[in-house]
């Protein structure tokens, strides 16, 4: 149900492994930490900031963040500030993947990881945790997961800072800003993927002084009803794996007629399955729905790896078969890959996009329908709804060098967005597309150096001129196509 950085931290997570690094010179106001992931240690700090920010003496929250030190003794005074997707993921429980993706950078520049507020560390607003035991039906049946948020909804409104209405991006912002402020940097580089994408677009707008350099992965832009978009995006991918397999030989013998089963599959729902759990391998019975089965079949599009293993998982569905699909979507289950804070999550996109699902221009995909929508639409309904300024859905021009970035079988933000959004951004921005990516590319092989290159110009001009010419070299995974056992066809 949510825009996820699923594909960019399981790439994230394939990065070769932490560099040893001498003690890093102490940082004013700032204490010293260690962080899961980090062989070194890290400084940490908070800045007290207004829970509501028309009422600066009223209630009060900390905006926690942690700065992994440039290994270098002659630093860059320009650090780069990475904004966590979601919405609702913690940049800090990220620090591990991050630091090995901008390892480069981090020779040079420190790296700040700001928790937005709602999230980690910074006025936390956390539901259930998503437990990989929980049962099948309970975790994909979406009515029971309305009836679960609005329990914990009315636990978050009672907490200290659980006034629902003051979690959005552009109040989010301000905070960042704070922080920049308090590490005495004159200009900082954005590096923000899927949701963090529209975190950096409003620091952009809002502080376009304060940046030396942005790149965007994945791109959630303002204006994006996302609930809307999902079922467009999500159709669109799902029609390319299926394509996919149609074009190419070896899945097109294995599963001739593999879109007719999937159709058939959905025309047969609901109805009673019985599936081994991928995690505690006990069989459970359900009634699977169609939605139940949109969702199994979505999660793996967002990482071209494990799509490649759908055709296999919908035709062992259709034969009733469905422990492949499950599996396929248990594999990204967020618990491996750090929570989602629900709270903060629905808080954004209740504000941001829930008051434009009703205007939204995305044609529903024929297989996904409406679904999202509906589902969001349920929810948001008795959400505490924010104040969103007219000028945050606006994309005023580029005011530094911005990098673009677009996987083109991304199910959630693909190029269709990162096109129009550098298009609004003017000449300062550049538009990279990565044909056989999926959601979140600048972890991927080259992307790194792209990354760091962009970065690391000395000019606007020629950090717009750097080689991605390795982008079109990245190859679509072939279909998985089990291998038979001795004996058997």
């Amino acid at each position: 149900m949510r825009l996820k950085t699923l594909g960019l931290l399981a790439a994230l997570a394939l990065v070769a492994a932490p560099t040893t690094v001498l003690a890093a010179e102490p940082r004013p106001g700032l204490a010293p930490c260690r962080l899961k992931g980090l062989e070194h240690e890290a400084w940490c700090g908070s800045v007290r900031r207004p829970l509501a920010p028309d009422q600066p003496r009223g209630t009060q929250i900390d905006v926690h963040f942690a700065l992994l030190p440039a290994l270098a003794r002659h630093r860059k005074p320009d650090p780069v500030l990475f904004f966590a997707g979601g919405p609702g993921q913690s940049a800090i429980e990220m620090a591990g993947p991050v630091s090995r993706m901008l390892a480069r950078l981090g020779h040079r520049r420190d790296i700040v990881l700001i928790d937005q507020r709602g999230t980690g560390r910074s006025a936390p607003l956390a539901c259930e945790d998503e437990r990989a035991t929980r049962p099948l039906a309970e975790s994909a049946d979406p009515a029971r997961a309305i009836a679960r948020l609005a329990e914990c909804r009315g636990r978050l409104e009672k907490l200290p800072h659980g006034d629902l209405r003051h979690y959005t991006t552009w109040v989010a912002m301000q905070d960042a800003e704070a922080v920049r402020r308090a590490l005495g940097a004159e200009q900082v580089n954005l590096v923000g993927g899927s949701y963090g994408t529209r975190a950096a677009l409003e620091y952009l707008r809002q502080f376009p002084q304060a940046v030396r350099r942005a790149v965007i992965d994945g791109v959630a832009p303002p204006d994006m009803a996302m609930p809307a978009a999902f079922s467009t995006d999500n159709q669109a991918a799902l029609d390319a794996v299926l394509a996919a397999c149609e074009a190419e030989g070896r899945c097109q013998s294995r599963y001739p007629t593999l879109r007719a089963d999937w159709h058939a599959l959905l025309a047969s729902l609901p109805r009673e399955v019985s599936v081994a759990h991928p995690v505690t391998g006990q069989a459970e019975r359900f009634k699977l729905t169609r939605e139940m089965a949109l969702g199994l079949a979505r999660a793996p599009l967002y990482v071209p790896a494990l799509a490649s293993a759908l055709p296999l998982a919908l035709s062992e569905a259709a034969r009733g078969r469905f422990e492949p699909m499950v599996g396929l979507a248990a594999a990204l289950g967020s618990g491996s890959l750090g929570k989602i804070f629900e709270g903060m999550h629905f808080s954004v996109v209740c504000a941001e996009d829930g008051p434009r699902l009703a205007q939204a221009a995305d044609r529903p995909g024929a297989d996904f329908g409406a679904s999202f929508a509906t589902q969001y639409a349920q929810i948001c309904a008795g959400w505490p709804r924010g104040t969103v300024p007219a000028a945050f859905y606006t994309l005023p021009a580029a005011p530094a060098a911005t990098l673009v970035l677009s996987g083109g079988a991304d199910p959630v933000t693909p190029p269709r967005h990162g096109e129009r959004v550098a298009k609004a951004l003017g000449a300062k921005a550049r538009h990279v597309l990565v044909a056989q990516a999926g959601h979140g590319v600048m972890a991927m092989g080259c992307m790194r150096d792209v990354l760091f290159r962009f970065i690391d110009a000395a000019s606007d001009d020629e950090a717009l001129k750097v080689d991605a010419g390795c982008a079109s070299a990245i190859p679509r995974p072939p279909a998985f196509v089990p291998v038979a056992a001795p004996g058997r066809p």
